[in-house]
């Protein structure tokens, strides 16, 4: 078990001598509590939160506030994990104060270091938030926030100039100072090749095994739900079938009149 707290140095280590990492979101403190128990490195306090914890269509609804509790919540439960803060859809796209009570906000509220989409727009930002002395990962290839421009949630970098332009993304990105970027919903033969150009940690996510970690969403590879099957997901237990044999197995109880038992009663 991964008791001792993880540094951003230990995940360095972890990266020069070839050991993967491995990164999961999570947005709420009992799942953290059971989390700070594993192995997991990483934790991502997503902006996904705003689909899986509050049933938004999309990643854009969520704000600072909201994401802020979430990672306050995140951080008691796994004060042992490296936890990376979202910073939500357009908090980081106006004025350098707005922008900075955005990043105080999650790093207050427990968060390691913060992520932030893509790099034009970004790059005073990115480098005004490193020389503060807090660590940012960047994110190229698929960006939720932006799913309005992509046309949906489509796999990107498919072509010679995209898979170009993103590398050159991932050189910006470094040369700000960010310690890591997520590469989502990209080709393996361009996962393959950015990570020639950076020395940042590549993680993925349906962005094949080239990268030096991998993240999923808890809930996806919990299975949650069934009808969310996306190539890259392996499901790892069956959740929404053992939280039903559950839920009915306790009305069956409470119907037959099983639920309480003199043991269970005052």
């Amino acid at each position: 078990m991964t008791k001792s707290k993880v540094t951003i140095n230990q995940l360095f280590a972890k990266k020069q001598a070839g050991e993967k990492l491995a990164m999961l979101t999570c947005y709420d403190y009992s799942s953290a509590l059971i989390m700070s128990q594993s192995e997991v490195e990483l934790i991502l306090v997503g902006d996904s939160a705003a689909m899986v914890m509050h049933g938004e269509n999309s990643t854009l609804p969520i704000d600072t506030q909201t994401m802020a509790q979430h990672v306050r919540a995140v951080s008691k439960g796994a004060p042992n994990k490296f936890i990376i803060g979202d910073m939500p859809f357009l908090s980081y796209r106006k004025s350098l104060d707005e922008n900075m009570q955005a990043v105080e906000l999650l790093m207050k509220a427990g968060a390691h270091a913060i992520k932030l989409e893509g790099v034009a727009g970004n790059e005073t930002l990115i480098k005004h938030i490193v020389e503060s002395g807090i660590p940012v990962m960047g994110h190229l290839g698929l960006t939720p926030q932006s799913v309005n421009q992509f046309g949906g949630f489509k796999v990107q970098g498919k072509s010679a100039d995209d898979q170009a332009r993103i590398i050159e993304e991932a050189k910006t990105l470094e040369s700000l100072g960010c310690f890591s970027v997520v590469l989502e919903c990209v080709p393996d033969e361009l996962t393959q090749e950015l990570v020639k150009h950076t020395n940042m940690i590549t993680i993925g996510i349906g962005a094949g095994a080239a990268v030096d970690g991998q993240v999923l969403v808890l809930q996806d590879m919990l299975g949650y739900s069934s009808t969310f099957s996306p190539k890259f997901l392996r499901r790892y237990l069956n959740t929404e079938q053992l939280f039903l044999n559950a839920f009915n197995a306790y009305v069956k109880d409470v119907k037959e009149k099983k639920y309480p038992d003199e043991s269970e009663q005052y």
